[in-house]
């Protein structure tokens, strides 16, 4: 069975979806209309609050969302249960849930003067609910800063020659941003200045291999995390993330190309089994592929950095369901490549399980790009070098997104329910850097781990409650998002519970446990607050656009 009919339908189903379904949400739902005024203008501070133009806002959406999760995920699940369930999630999952939940978050927050969904959670649903959302988010994503954290530290350790690339990238970063909003240099000519210096850089990078220890690539990416979480977004995060945009469109781009040249045989199973070590199918496939179908990390990026940014509710529809299209896309390109261009068994150097057992994914990753771009006349080696390149600019990019994310779930918060110190952005930022760097020192977060998976659909599940309850109280339907909420309440809880009593019990693993049950708590607790608002239509919106509303919405 060759791949060319799958790559070609994935290719159209996205498309067709993003104009089909991204319009019945945009319309139907949100009533998306130019008439609202953003939070980008009327908070206008050039500094979280910034008026940004769509290309240059999906950059930084899209290279903040994605992180390793697209590549990652379905590796994993493939290897699971075979590459035709994980196909079905992602297509299916990314259109009707994950994309919907991405731009729903969005827009619900910019009706919301930016605030992030925790937040609004407090107004929405209750105090409560949006105190708890809060603890739970703040740790999920310290979780998430220490293994990216850790993980970047390595890399650079590891494979020295990516590392003037990386580092050269901050500068380059920099100087997009003060020619495009200092010097009004046009966007095209300084993002084509941007590129000759990052194709440079990746010249330097093999001539200069600048070799460290862990401990010291650990403190230099703390520090950049620090400084790109209270530098004005336009200066240092939005370029950053905006030009490395380019790095995985442009791998995607070629991987989709070389596929189609290519044309390969399917070698790999196209069903495993409803059971494996890990988990049955149901539910474990929808917690091992996020990032590729739906995300709770989303979310967060949607309302907590990209809804300041906004330029108009117009373009919250590119952005946010274009952007998670462009996930699954990517996701889908990666189940294509590692189960056709790799033989599932055989050489531990040259197959898919060998190469997954004996090294890790993300050289995986880069093996089977290399041998796709091959067809084009790229050589196999600088493929699977720019496919590791791709990963580690990914993984970045979440890094220094997400310690602002931080940042603002303390500041709007916590700083807004204690005020004082809380409150400045100096403090709060030291407070996370601080507790990333203990939680990287003591190990501990390669336990905690496994159960990250269950954890991120949970916030995902709880944002499409909070959305919800937000569309409910502007009398929009519910349906979109209520339905989806259900059915990832569903997931999460059913893989919470298989993992305590299946995985954690058996072996004893207390701490895990003892996690386990205070997240499946959790998800109860706030879904049965959600939906009592719901059904008994109690829902009180505070700040909102001047939408009208629609009667007897469904």
């Amino acid at each position: 069975m060759n791949t060319l009919f799958f790559i070609l339908f994935g290719i159209a189903w996205f498309i067709f979806a993003y104009y089909w379904y991204g319009n019945i949400i945009k319309n139907k739902v949100l009533r998306s209309t130019d008439q609202n005024p953003t939070p980008s203008h009327t908070l206008f501070d050039n500094k979280d609050y910034v008026p940004t133009k769509p290309i240059v806002l999906f950059g930084h959406h899209f290279s903040a969302i994605a992180g390793a999760g697209p590549i990652i995920g379905p590796i994993l699940a493939y290897s699971y249960f075979g590459w035709l369930p994980a196909l079905l999630w992602i297509l299916l999952g990314s259109v009707f849930i994950g994309a919907v939940h991405d731009y729903t978050s969005l827009i619900t927050s910019v009706r919301n003067k930016g605030f992030s969904l925790v937040n609004i959670a407090d107004k929405v649903i209750s105090p409560r609910a949006g105190f708890l959302f809060s603890i739970f988010v703040f740790l999920t994503l310290l979780l998430v800063l220490a293994v990216f954290s850790d993980l970047t530290a390595r890399t650079l350790m590891e494979d020295p020659t990516i590392v003037v690339p990386t580092i050269g990238l901050i500068f380059v970063a920099l100087l997009f941003g003060i020619l495009h909003y200092r010097l009004k240099v046009n966007v095209y000519i300084a993002t084509f200045i941007a590129l000759v210096l990052l194709v440079v850089l990746l010249y330097l990078g093999h001539l200069f291999q600048i070799k460290a220890s862990y401990g010291v690539w650990l403190g230099i990416i703390l520090a950049y995390c620090f400084i790109a979480a209270i530098l004005p977004v336009w200066l240092l995060l939005q370029p950053r993330d905006y030009i490395a945009m380019y790095i995985l469109v442009f791998g995607m781009t070629l991987g989709y190309l070389g596929m189609i040249f290519l044309n390969p045989k399917i070698q790999g199973p196209q069903f495993i089994g409803f059971l494996h070590e890990k988990g049955p199918l149901f539910p474990m496939l929808f917690i091992t592929i996020a990032c590729g179908a739906i995300s709770g990390f989303h979310s967060l990026i949607a309302s907590g950095t990209s809804a300041k940014q906004l330029d108009r509710e117009s373009h919250g529809k590119i952005i946010a369901y274009g952007g998670m299209l462009t996930e699954g896309a990517l996701a889908f390109l990666v189940i294509m490549m590692v189960a056709s261009v790799l033989p599932f068994n055989g050489d531990p150097n040259n197959s898919f399980m060998g190469i997954l057992t004996n090294k890790n994914a993300d050289i995986l990753f880069g093996n089977a790009l290399g041998l796709t771009l091959k067809s084009l006349g790229i050589p196999v080696l600088f493929g699977t070098s720019f496919g590791i390149l791709m990963l580690n600019a990914f993984i970045l990019t979440s890094l220094d997104a997400g310690t602002r994310l931080c940042r603002y779930i303390v500041q709007e918060g916590f700083g807004e329910r204690y005020g004082g110190v809380l409150k400045d952005k100096y403090f709060s930022t030291a407070i996370i850097i601080i507790l990333t760097l203990a939680i990287c020192l003591s190990g501990s977060y390669n336990q905690i781990w496994s159960v990250f998976g269950a954890a991120n659909q949970l916030i995902g599940t709880l944002a499409l409650f909070v959305v919800t309850s937000y569309l409910l109280g502007i009398k929009a339907p519910k349906l979109y998002t209520l339905i989806p909420a259900l059915f990832m309440l569903v997931v999460t809880e059913s893989a919470l519970i298989y993992q305590l009593l299946f995985i954690y019990l058996p072996k004893k693993q207390i701490l895990l446990l003892v996690i386990s049950t205070l997240l499946i708590f959790l998800g109860i607790w706030v879904a049965i607050e959600s939906l009592q608002k719901i059904f008994h239509r109690k829902v009180i919106v505070p700040e909102t656009a001047n939408i009208e509303p629609i009667e007897n919405a469904k």
